[in-house]
């Protein structure tokens, strides 16, 4: 069984982990932290994070807490706990941290922007389409509640086109210079547009322009159990891990 603890566990992404976890026969929930607890969850829900690693000792921390804070990633780590963050804003000086530990301890860390699995296939399709479509923009659209723009997905994707442009030799014809802020931000040479509304859960855009056609590449999340696979899956190979994991699309 795979010992699994839920920081964040008192937010609709942690609910569901809460949930996922407990439904899953290959794995048990030892220990639950937020720093607002709740009782409706039907669990013991602490709020000092040192009980996680004294007490419950887990294989895998499922990390969904807002803001992220390294120092818990950090001591996880190096009590031999691999963290799985999904809480999305991370610097890059951040990632390079824990990149250097998990290769100093021995241990994997896990950073994943989004753990849908039609949104990693989104993005994959996006990088393919990349090398024959360069000019290329970039629409996320998310709940009102999250506090970081752009959102991990679109810079994830971002990267995953800058990358495939630049192994096929590419390059897109349409200017990315000037600071306009109606044309969004800039990531690898890719416009990202960020809209904040309630109603919304998780939605993101890919969109190509050629000469007299469009393409578009979308993925919906219209309900947080869209994740929950993405979740047990990272769960299930966090042991095998290596290194720091950027994107579930490393684990499939």
């Amino acid at each position: 069984m795979i010992k699994v603890a839920v920081l964040g566990a008192c937010g609709k992404m942690g609910r569901e982990v809460v949930k996922a976890v407990t439904g899953a026969d290959d794995m048990t929930l030892v220990a639950a932290c937020d720093v607002a607890p709740a009782d409706d969850l039907g669990i013991d829900v602490h709020v000092d994070f040192g009980y996680i690693l004294n007490d419950a000792k887990p294989d895998v921390i499922v990390d969904f807490a807002k803001p992220f804070v390294m120092g818990n990633a950090r001591n996880a780590i190096q009590r031999g706990i691999v963290p799985i963050i999904g809480t999305t804003g991370l610097a890059d000086d951040e990632l390079s941290e824990l990149a250097q530990l998990s290769e100093q301890k021995g241990v994997a860390a896990m950073v994943i922007p989004n753990f849908a699995i039609g949104a990693v296939l989104m993005m994959r399709f996006a990088a393919e389409a990349a090398k024959y479509m360069p000019d290329v923009e970039v629409i996320e659209l998310h709940h009102d509640k999250k506090i970081d723009s752009p959102s991990g997905t679109a810079i994830k994707t971002a990267a995953m086109i800058d990358e495939s442009r630049q192994a096929a030799g590419v390059v897109a014809h349409t200017p990315i210079g000037g600071s306009d802020p109606a044309r969004g931000d800039e990531r690898g040479g890719v416009r990202i547009h960020s809209v904040r509304l309630p109603g919304l859960v998780a939605h993101q855009g890919v969109l190509f322009g050629g000469a007299g056609q469009l393409l578009t590449i979308r993925h919906d999340s219209i309900d947080r159990t869209s994740f929950m696979p993405g979740v047990l899956l990272a769960i299930r190979q966090a042991r095998q891990a290596k290194g720091l994991v950027y994107g579930l699309d490393q684990l499939l």
